[in-house]
């Protein structure tokens, strides 16, 4: 994506995993900046990126969540899922800001046959029946969650 010519916001909820990100990325040799929770001269990170000096920002959830305008980028990449999805389009709105020019793309990294993946399909039929209730194409009075629902999540991975 970088070889494209690609602004890229890459959050993750676990600074240490942006540690590890930050070795990868050293190795390689590529550019980045950080923001986190303990990040000093804030503006000044921020101004690396919003000026096309650095085009790789690594953000910490917390730290990227408000207060961000960030309309320089075009891919939103959330490393590790958080299962507020209202925390994670916070993250993603960074970009979607006034003065967006590009389309917006955003990917969200989940390993398969984990417990990331069956929150992840639970939080799809959630919004898709809170977007026909809003509609109000469709009236359900069944449970939102079933206890299989429940049983599923709580079952040991593998299984």
């Amino acid at each position: 994506m970088l070889a494209e010519g690609r602004k890229i916001l890459l959050f993750s909820q676990f600074t240490s995993m942006l540690e590890l990100i930050e070795q990868e990325l050293a190795a390689r040799k590529i550019a980045w900046v950080k923001l986190t929770g303990q990040s000093k001269k804030r503006d000044e990170i921020i101004e690396q990126f919003t000026s096309g000096k650095v085009s790789l920002f690594l953000i910490s959830l917390k730290a990227g969540g408000v207060g961000l305008n960030l309309p320089q980028a075009d891919t939103v990449i959330h490393y590790d899922p958080w299962w507020n999805p209202a925390v994670e389009n916070q993250a993603t709105d960074r970009a979607h800001r006034i003065g967006q020019t590009s389309q917006v793309f955003v990917y969200k990294l989940v390993a398969s046959g984990t417990i990331e993946e069956r929150m992840l399909k639970l939080q799809e039929r959630k919004a898709q029946l809170a977007s026909s209730m809003l509609s109000g194409a469709a009236l359900r009075k069944e449970a939102l969650f079933s206890e299989d629902d429940v049983a599923q999540l709580l079952k040991p991975l593998g299984e």
